[in-house]
């Protein structure tokens, strides 16, 4: 429609001015440029122009910045669900399922859980965010009344302005004809009545092309501002949205990484898996058989040790150890384990994770107890 408007107003327009040019031909002194002749009101027009055309181009760029985040919106809740549905993925594994192996891979699986979950709700408060900071103000303003009433403002002036180009073109009619005729006073008073309604609509012209030059360079300079303001909003959010994701991640690279340098820093678990700790009978030499060099238990003196890694105790006879502690160990098993006590338990760890030290602080000696 506005295509056909715009065609439409230029045909009138060459219409127009051929007409004029007729006029002008054959002695016509009042023709429809003298309308227009007056600077102001045709910088007026020209104003009113380009903003009618600046203002129809932000109005689309804010409807296709609404559409873009809107469609951002219904992609990104739907990320949500999927990465919602892999953490319960990840929480169910780490809480149900072991291995005989040891508990890493389920430990691993809670952190991943934990840190998507932390993840989708960051991705949730973003979007909820552009919805409400970007694409409602947006399409409020487009939706709006300022702009509809100021380019309702700019549509009158132009059919007013068409008005008077016609009723120029009436006047230099009558004007002619009067010249061509030896006149009479019917044919003066339609003449003073045509000029007399050019003047009125020349007069109103220019009162309403005030108002609308002034109502559209408001809209646009609240279309730049308001643009400008939403577009900020959403680079803010987003960069927010990644700083925070990019904390999480970091974490869970770390916990994940020490977990996985525990795992390769550890004994090589060849002997460990096959070896379980000593049993009672192995340790206080009950056998039901003779038993070999191999089997007795290697040593049995009492010394101070230090824990140079963590270890996680897997059964009810073993005992947890973490890097820095302290423990007094009371056996050692030719198959790689210890047995000591360490901050009031007792129990077996691997012979491996630990240092002799012959020299300890009183301070740390009483943390063993």
């Amino acid at each position: 429609m506005e295509a056909i408007r715009k065609q439409a107003s230029k045909l009138r327009e060459q219409v127009a001015r051929q007409q004029q040019a007729v006029m002008k031909q054959f002695g016509g002194g009042y023709g429809a440029d003298n309308v227009f002749a007056d600077e102001a009101e045709a910088q007026q027009h020209t104003k009113l122009e380009k903003l009618y055309i600046s203002t129809r181009a932000a109005k689309h760029f804010q409807r296709d910045i609404v559409r873009g985040v809107e469609g951002y919106i219904v992609t990104g809740s739907k990320q949500v669900e999927i990465g919602n549905k892999l953490c319960e993925d990840g929480k169910k594994y780490g809480a149900e399922n072991t291995c005989t192996s040891g508990s890493t891979l389920s430990r691993a699986a809670l952190c991943f859980s934990k840190a998507r979950s932390l993840m989708e709700k960051e991705r949730g408060n973003l979007l909820k965010a552009l919805g409400t900071q970007v694409a409602e103000p947006l399409r409020a303003m487009v939706m709006g009344a300022p702009l509809e009433d100021a380019r309702h403002l700019a549509q009158r002036y132009d059919r007013m302005r068409q008005e008077a180009e016609a009723q120029a073109i009436e006047v230099s009619k009558r004007q002619m004809k009067l010249r061509e005729t030896s006149g009479n006073g019917d044919m003066i008073s339609r003449l003073d009545v045509a000029e007399s309604k050019l003047q009125e609509l020349k007069s109103n012209m220019g009162v309403l092309g005030k108002e609308a030059v002034a109502a559209m360079t408001a809209v646009e300079a609240q279309q730049q501002r308001l643009t400008l303001q939403r577009l900020i909003a959403m680079v803010e959010s987003e960069r927010s949205y990644h700083q925070r994701v990019l904390q999480i991640l970091d974490q869970l690279e770390r916990e994940m990484v020490s977990e996985r340098q525990r795992i390769e820093g550890a004994p090589p678990p060849a002997v460990e898996s096959s070896m379980p700790p000593p049993s009672y009978e192995e340790v206080n030499g009950i056998f039901m058989r003779n038993p070999t060099v191999a089997e007795l238990v290697e040593t049995v003196e009492f010394f101070l040790a230090e824990a140079i890694q963590s270890y996680q105790a897997e059964s009810e006879t073993e005992l947890d150890l973490s890097a820095g502690d302290y423990i007094v160990v009371r056996k050692v098993s030719n198959n790689g384990w210890a047995e000591g006590e360490c901050r009031g338990k007792a129990g077996w760890f691997p012979y491996d994770y630990i240092e002799k030290r012959d020299r300890v602080l009183a301070s740390k000696v009483a943390q063993v107890f």
